[in-house]
């Protein structure tokens, strides 16, 4: 069975974080296994609290899983301290790890913030190198590049900046355009693909950003490709928030299995 490997911090909400990050794997027919980075007391409604674990328990978790069981893929998502992104950057580098995922999380749905301020010029100096893609949704490109996004032409500038850090292949997510459908924009050996999907309504939209980086990461441990991965993502995605089960009294969490429960699981790619 292929594996994937999560890194990154619990909401004790479950509807973003390890939590979605597992139950997406799950969903896709993959084993998921995980390194918690930090702690998170969170609903829909915001972020009360959240305590970073120590870099040393970051990567005795990492080398714990990647020594037995291994990964076909990996993802990280909150990494709170300079620390842990040093520390993960390391490991992905001393255990050869593959197909790095880094979904750059620094701002919760709800607008608080979730990293400390150094973590994103380590990040650019330490770990987008090592990534296969890196997913920023617009205000997490704009903290990477340095630059403002106000328009299409930005944001491909925007990703060939981030690109110029190292990373092989950059995804800017489009859910903060103000556009009736979802367009993401893949920069990748120099060229541009945009990929469209109609965008669902509602607020049950908690954990989207990293919903969509780890179905892309299971995808890649399948043996997909990043043409196939990102349509594949955002499909699930849609449907994940338009079975939402309508929980809480903010942004809500989305329904990770909802094709299991409409019979329209798809077969694991060999």
């Amino acid at each position: 069975m292929r594996t994937a490997l999560t890194i990154a911090g619990s909401d004790s909400g479950a509807g973003a974080g390890i939590q979605a990050d597992l139950k997406t794997f799950a969903a896709h027919g993959v084993y998921g296994t995980c390194a918690i980075t930090a702690v998170t007391a969170q609903n829909t409604l915001g972020v009360t609290t959240f305590e970073a674990l120590s870099a040393d328990l970051v990567t005795a978790q990492i080398e714990a899983v990647a020594s037995d069981i291994g990964a076909d893929a990996v993802k990280t998502g909150m990494l709170a301290t300079a620390a842990i992104v040093e520390a993960v950057a390391a490991a992905v580098h001393d255990l050869d790890l593959p197909f790095l995922v880094v979904d750059p999380v620094m701002i919760a749905k709800s607008g608080d913030s979730l990293v400390s301020d150094d973590v994103v010029a380590t990040m650019r100096a330490e770990l987008l190198h090592r990534a296969f893609v890196v997913t920023p949704n617009i205000p997490e490109a704009e903290a990477l590049s340095s630059l403002t996004i106000r328009s299409d032409d930005d944001r491909r500038r925007a990703a060939k900046a981030i690109a110029a850090l190292g990373t092989k292949n950059v995804v800017i997510k489009g859910g903060h355009l103000p556009t009736d459908d979802i367009r993401d924009l893949l920069y990748s050996h120099g060229e541009f693909v945009e990929f469209r999907h109609p965008r669902v309504p509602g607020r049950h939209t908690h954990g989207t950003g990293c919903t969509f980086a780890s179905s892309i990461t299971a995808t890649l441990a399948l043996g997909g490709t990043l043409l196939d991965a990102i349509p594949r993502a955002q499909a699930y995605v849609a449907g994940a928030i338009a079975a939402a089960p309508q929980l809480g009294k903010g942004h809500g969490p989305m329904d990770h299995f909802h094709k299991w429960k409409s019979g329209k699981v798809e077969e694991p790619e060999k």
